[in-house]
């Protein structure tokens, strides 16, 4: 048993870009906490953005890890943290900074410690806001022009026909998402989705608030709906029947652990996978990036949006994120290279 203890909890704030405006408001700025956890030798890092509907807040997000870490005499394991802390932003830290420890502590990368493979480039969605269908559709057309080529739109259940209309005419040739978040509750959920699919848009996320999934049951969509808000965990699983696909987030599910298992049994489900985001910086994004090697959409922007980044931070060309060097690396001590 190797003892480890938390070196250190600290919350950090990032300025957005541009407002990031969805249906909820927009965010100027974001707070996430970081942790660096230690085994006397090495340390591990990790970053939990929190999951605001929920009534998260990045100080109470701290304070729940110190107070684990001080209720159990130092930093548990994944699997017993698993069962200590609730699923969230405080235990997506701990965890990722645990598996980042292990990497530092046994010379192995986190991707070969959880048995995937080595991580290459993938094309991740850019996020477009929620605004007027004239300024979406520039925004549109900015994204596509530095390359992006599956734009993720936010909508509002109010004018989104038209909106996706606009980006239509600013980005012709992208791939597109929605995420309607929860917003389309007074709405025919198939009218709107014949809308979208007229114009393309190959996924729907989270058209109805999480406490109306029933009212998706025999409906005959002509695109695939994404559990975004209704699937936070693994044990949310059993009851999204009626969905087509999941969106994994690790700050939902309580870190990259947990996060795997979920992937894991959404495959064995017959699920298709999305691996999405909170903002965040590429610290947060690294254990992700991880997971998204096998999804079938990918929406890791987090910290593409905001102004600045952390050093060693991921990188994108042509709308490819590629593995920064500031989190999952293999330290090789010389005794280990001996």
């Amino acid at each position: 048993m190797i003892d480890i203890g938390l070196q250190q909890v600290a919350v950090e704030r990032f300025a957005v870009r541009d407002a990031f405006t969805i249906s909820r408001g927009a965010k100027t700025f974001v707070d996430v906490v970081m942790c660096v956890v230690t085994d006397g030798t090495f340390t591990g890092r990790g970053e939990g953005t929190p999951i605001y509907y929920h009534g998260e807040t990045a100080e109470g997000c701290a304070a729940a890890i110190e107070a684990l870490v001080q209720a159990q005499g130092g930093v548990p394991d994944r699997e017993t943290l698993r069962t200590l802390m609730p699923p969230g932003a405080a235990r997506n830290a701990l965890d990722c900074a645990l598996w980042d420890l292990e990497a530092a502590r046994t010379g192995k990368p986190v991707w070969a410690l959880a048995g995937l493979t080595a991580p290459q480039p993938v094309r991740t969605a850019y996020t477009i806001s929620l605004d007027t269908p004239e300024k979406m559709a520039q925004a549109a057309a900015d994204a596509r022009a530095r390359g992006f080529t599956l734009l993720k739109c936010k909508l509002t259940g109010d004018g989104d026909q038209a909106r996706i209309e606009a980006v239509r005419q600013g980005a012709p040739d992208v791939d597109l998402i929605v995420d309607a978040n929860e917003s389309w509750a007074d709405l025919d959920v198939q009218a709107q989705a014949r809308a979208l699919a007229d114009l393309g848009v190959a996924l729907i996320e989270q058209p109805l608030p999480a406490q109306a999934d029933a009212a998706l049951a025999g409906l005959a969509l002509p695109v695939p709906i994404c559990a975004d808000e209704s699937c936070q965990s693994l044990a949310d699983l059993a009851r999204l029947g009626d969905y087509q696909a999941i969106n994994i987030k690790l700050d939902k599910a309580g870190g990259l652990t947990e996060a795997l298992a979920m992937a894991h049994a959404a495959r064995a489900a017959g699920k298709r996978i999305m691996v999405g985001c909170m903002l965040a910086s590429s610290l947060g994004i690294a254990p992700a990036f991880l997971l998204a090697q096998f999804a079938d959409w990918v929406d890791l922007d987090g910290a593409l949006l905001l102004a600045h980044d952390r050093e060693g931070a991921m990188k994108v060309a042509n709308g490819y994120l590629s593995p920064g060097t500031l989190w999952g690396e293999a330290i090789i001590t010389d005794a280990q290279r001996s």
